[in-house]
């Protein structure tokens, strides 16, 4: 099927900021008067440098047409900038992003690595917050929240272990 590029307008979609809201998908069905627009098959949103992958993104709006909360579901990949300029990638079978709070909330499997210092969460829940900076994570029933952490020694910055 023939991939369709959608540029929303300001008739559409009205964002506060400068950045471009670019969508690529298979398919799209939206309902203005209901403030939903649907995209599926292979879909791609990007903002800024942010980025979302997923097989179906829905995006609620309200009477003005601002975005106010985006759905992601199907084997969803991202990358997200901070606006402490932490860099996120990781994965998850669902992803909300609420723009008014400026919060991800991605749901199952999820595996989210903060870039900048190789900081990693798995969990069932992971919510990032991209003004503020901080995350929390959740488990499912009996399955731990897992995260990892990459230390620097000290020592190790001057002295190499094959010297």
């Amino acid at each position: 099927m023939i991939r369709f590029l959608i540029l929303f307008t300001s008739f559409f979609f009205v964002f506060t900021s400068a950045e471009e809201l670019k969508v690529i998908s298979d398919n799209f069905k939206g309902d203005q008067k209901k403030g939903v627009a649907i995209f599926t098959g292979n879909v791609k949103v990007t903002k800024g440098s942010d980025e979302l992958n997923a097989s179906k993104v829905t995006i609620y709006t309200d009477k003005e047409n601002k975005p106010t909360k985006y759905l992601a579901e199907g084997d969803v990949s991202f990358y997200i900038v901070t606006e402490q300029k932490e860099k996120y990638r990781g994965k998850s079978q669902t992803a909300i992003f609420l723009p008014n709070e400026s919060e991800y909330h991605f749901y199952k499997k999820v595996d989210l690595i903060r870039l900048d210092d190789y900081r990693r969460v798995r969990g069932d829940k992971v919510v990032v917050n991209t003004v503020q900076g901080n995350a929390a994570a959740e488990s499912a029933q009996d399955e731990p929240v897992v995260m990892t952490f990459t230390i620097q020694d000290k020592n190790s910055k001057s002295k190499s272990p094959l010297k």
